[in-house]
Parts: C-alpha cells; sequence; structure tokens
C-alpha cells in the first residue's frame, strides 16, 4: 500500500488510499481478485481462530486483496483505527448488533432510522434477549434519560432516513462517554465527506455503500467502522462466521465510486440546495426537510456537525399518493425507485400510517414528533447530479398537475 501524506486531503484520499500500482505489471488501476481460495506458503490452520490479526490470504470469506483495499480506503476516508466490509449496509448493522450485543444488554436506538434497521432491532433483537428502548435521538438529553445500567450501546442516524431529522453526535458522545456506553452512527446519508462521526466522538461508524460511497446504483455494499480491538472480534463472529462478504467485484466497484465521492458530494448538495429552494417556493408543497434551509428547524446543528448538506432531502404535500402516481407516470428524468445517493435522481414515497405499521410502531409524543417533519407522509427524494434545470422542471411537471 502507498504512504501517503498524512496530511493528505480527502479527494487524495479517496483517490489513493489503500491502493498502490501492481509490482509485476505496473498496472495503475487495482485488480480484482476474484479468487475464493489462495495457495498458502506454510502449513495452514484450518479455522480463523487459530490465526490472529496478520493471517494470510487462506479462503476470501476470510479475507481479500481487493476487499482489503477497500477496506483501507474508507479506514482512511473515516479517520477510524479499522474497517469491515460486508455485502450490505443491512449485512454491516447486523453484523455490529449481533455480534456485539448478547443476552441481557440494553440498546438504545433513534425512535426513527432506516427502516430495515428499525424492523431489526425492534423485531428480532428481543427475542435474542437484548432489551431496545427507541428515543428521540434529536435531543441529548432523550438519549441520557433513557440510558441504563445494562446500556451497552446507542445507535444512531443522522440525518435521520426519511424525515432529514438530525442528532447531534458530539452531545450524544458526550453523555455515552460518561455512562460507559458505546456511540453508533449510521452516516449514509451524509458519507464521509459531509461528516466524520469519530471525529465527534463515535465508536462505530455504518454506511451502506450501495448509497453515496459506491455512488452509481450497480453494487451493494455496507462498511463497519471502528476501534481496531473491538473489530478483530467482530471480523471473526461477525463476518467469519455470519457470512454476510462482499463479493471482491463489487468492492472494485465501490472503490471506483469513491475516486469520485468528494467532487460528486459537493454536486449532490449544490443541486439538492437548489431543488430544496425551488420545491419550498412551490405552491404545491407543504414544507421541505433539508438541513441546508434555514427553516430546517437544526439547521444551526447542521452548520455545525456537516461540511455540506449531502443531496437528501423530503417534502410534504397535499395528495402524496397521488403525487407518487403522477411521478410514476409523467417523470422524464427523475426516477420513481426506492435506494438513494446514485448519479441519477430517485423519488419515492413514504406514507405515515404505512411505516409506522411495519417499522417505527412510534405512539404518542414519539409519533407527533414525527409527524411535525412528516405529515401524512412524505416523497423522499435522492438529487442526482443531472442539470438542476431539468431536475426542476421535472418536478414542476408533476407538481402542477
Amino acid at each position: 500500500m502507498k504512504n501517503l501524506p498524512k496530511d493528505a486531503g480527502p479527494q487524495t484520499l479517496a483517490i489513493h488510499a489503500g491502493e498502490a500500482p501492481d509490482d509485476q505489471t505496473g498496472a495503475s488501476s487495482p485488480n480484482i481478485v476474484m479468487s475464493t481460495t489462495f495457495k498458502t506458503q506454510d502449513v495452514a490452520a484450518f479455522s480463523i481462530k487459530d490465526f490472529d490479526g496478520d493471517m494470510p490470504y487462506v479462503y476470501t470469506r476470510w479475507g481479500n486483496p481487493t476487499v482489503q483495499q477497500l477496506q483501507e480506503k474508507l479506514r482512511a476516508l473515516e479517520g477510524a483505527e479499522s474497517c469491515l466490509a460486508f455485502a450490505s449496509g443491512m449485512a454491516a448493522t447486523s453484523a455490529l448488533l449481533l455480534g456485539y450485543l448478547s443476552p441481557g444488554d440494553h440498546l438504545i436506538v433513534s425512535d426513527v432510522q432506516y427502516a430495515g434497521s428499525a424492523e431489526l432491532v425492534r423485531l428480532t433483537l428481543p427475542r435474542f434477549g437484548i432489551a431496545v428502548t427507541p428515543v428521540d435521538t434529536s435531543e441529548a438529553t432523550n438519549v441520557a434519560d433513557a440510558i441504563q445500567d445494562n446500556t451497552k450501546l446507542v445507535f444512531i442516524e443522522t440525518p435521520i432516513n426519511p424525515i432529514l431529522r438530525l442528532a447531534d453526535i458530539e452531545a450524544i458522545s458526550a453523555v455515552c462517554r460518561v455512562n460507559g456506553t458505546r456511540l453508533a452512527v449510521d452516516s449514509t446519508f451524509a458519507s464521509p465527506v459531509v461528516t466524520r462521526p469519530i471525529e465527534l466522538g463515535a465508536d462505530f461508524v455504518i454506511h451502506s455503500l450501495t448509497k453515496y460511497i459506491g455512488g452509481h446504483g450497480d453494487a451493494l455494499g455496507g462498511a463497519l467502522l471502528g476501534p481496531g480491538d473491538l473489530m478483530l472480534d467482530l471480523n471473526e463472529e461477525a463476518l467469519v462466521h455470519y457470512g454476510g462478504v462482499i463479493s471482491p467485484f463489487n468492492a472494485w466497484l465501490i472503490m471506483r465510486g469513491i475516486a469520485t465521492l468528494p467532487i460528486r458530494m459537493l454536486a449532490h448538495s449544490q443541486n439538492a440546495s437548489q431543488v430544496a429552494e425551488f420545491l419550498e417556493n412551490h405552491p404545491a408543497v407543504k414544507r421541505v426537510n433539508y438541513p441546508g434551509l434555514s427553516s430546517h428547524p437544526q439547521h444551526d446543528l447542521a452548520l455545525r456537525q456537516m461540511s455540506a448538506f449531502s443531496g437528501m432531502l423530503s417534502f410534504q404535500v397535499e395528495d402524496g399518493l397521488a403525487l407518487a402516481n403522477a411521478m410514476i407516470d409523467k417523470l422524464r428524468v427523475i426516477h420513481y425507485a426506492v435506494s438513494l445517493g446514485h448519479h441519477r435522481s430517485l423519488a419515492y414515497w413514504i406514507g405515515t400510517d404505512a411505516i409506522m405499521e411495519s417499522s417505527y410502531k412510534l405512539e404518542g409524543r414519539q409519533l407527533e414528533a414525527f409527524r411535525d417533519f412528516a405529515g401524512e407522509g412524505v416523497m423522499r427524494l435522492s438529487v442526482g447530479l443531472e442539470d438542476v434545470d431539468d431536475l426542476c422542471k421535472d418536478l414542476d411537471s408533476v407538481l402542477s398537475r
């Protein structure tokens, strides 16, 4: 691997970290090592338990040169001690929650988060004897009030999918330190370019590499970053034994996407800011949730915690279901499709009643707080890299119907 300057900037790290020209061919781009097994130079053990952290390449589920390059690049970008890459963002999330927590432990989570994560912590973890408390993490005091003697992990997401509410990483990390609790942050909406949770006090960072980091909508992947000693244990249990291993080809595709990540995130943020302003001034739009708007209730926190505002926003209209149907029929540039963080713009309707029933199951004040952002539902919009005038015209064609 190349020894880069210690003060190398994010664009330099995105291009060079974890990579070096091939010793034999001089190839500048990294090779794709698709082999599942490796010829060993010595008699090797048959179980990963017999190796330490410096084991040779033996079997791709245990370690692979292409995957290792991806992990080193992500580690450098995030400023972490260690990184593990997985087959998806949910594989990375499951690795942390199932690999780090045990029966009798207590987990605090955001009461609103990516639906897959929300369903995992609400439906699966309690079956394994892990207690879960969902709280509104927009206020650090809510986290402090929920901490118990057996609280082992606080798991937050910021900005939150799909309503773009924020959590103050630095304030929550301070609460965790006082109570001897670890903090994990799902930073998928931000990427390492926009927010660096470890610098703000987080212990673990999770990314769905499928989104901004890969950036092109053609490869699934996930990453978990954190302290070296804890990650070594998770490598054995959560990666090798659970088996959520990323394909070397997907790792290579995602590395190719990372090379332009800092440039793309700036362009996503610039486009989203203009689209958010357009939507906020459109007569058919009731509310826009975007951290870069002064109307966002946590705009000051966004200015402190984010170097840009990313490309994600959500907005309310009078009849979201009708708008979704109109988008399916009439949009010419934006795709009506799930997922986010791709070079093309994507829109998707998320109804409040439906997501409450399937994923969040909030009541009382927590439900009211969600409706403050979402109303009866939000149109989630991942703003891509198209010409912003074309995006606004496309949106106007369905909003002014």
